[in-house]
C-alpha cells in the first residue's frame, strides 16, 4: 500500500511541476531558471509543513507517503536544478549559474524549516 500513496503523489507531482514551471518561466524574459526555482522552493515549503505536522502527530505517516515522498518528491527535481545550472555556466552567464545555486539551496534550505517552524507554532 505503501508504494501505492508514493506513485499516486508522484503521479499528481509530476505533471504539477510542469505546469507550474512553464506558467512561471513564460511569465519572465530571463535565462535564470525561475520556474525550477519556484518549484523547488514551494516544495521544500510544504515537505516542511509535511514533516512537521507528522513529528507532531497531527498527521498520519501515510499522508507523509502520499504528499511528502510522492508529489513534492516529483514535484521537486535537483536534476533539472542540476542541468539548468550547468547550462547557465556553459553559455557564460557565471554570475546566474552562481546565483542559481546559492539561492536555490539557501531558499529550499530556509523554505522547509519555515514549514516546520510554522507547523510546529501551530500544532
Amino acid at each position: 500500500m505503501n508504494w501505492f500513496l508514493v506513485a499516486l503523489g508522484g503521479a499528481v507531482g509530476a505533471p504539477l511541476r510542469y505546469l507550474v514551471d512553464r506558467s512561471v518561466q513564460t511569465r519572465h524574459d530571463s535565462v535564470f531558471p525561475w520556474g525550477t526555482f519556484t518549484v523547488n522552493a514551494s516544495g521544500s515549503l510544504l515537505l516542511g509543513v509535511l514533516t512537521g505536522a507528522v513529528a507532531a502527530g497531527a498527521v498520519p505517516s501515510g499522508v507523509q507517503l502520499l504528499l511528502g515522498t510522492g508529489l513534492c518528491g516529483a514535484l521537486t527535481t535537483y536534476s533539472t536544478f542540476s542541468y539548468e545550472t550547468l547550462r547557465l555556466a556553459e553559455r557564460g552567464w557565471t554570475f546566474l549559474a552562481v546565483a542559481n545555486v546559492l539561492a536555490s539551496v539557501l531558499i529550499a534550505l530556509g523554505a522547509v524549516h519555515l514549514g516546520w517552524t510554522l507547523t510546529e507554532g501551530l500544532l
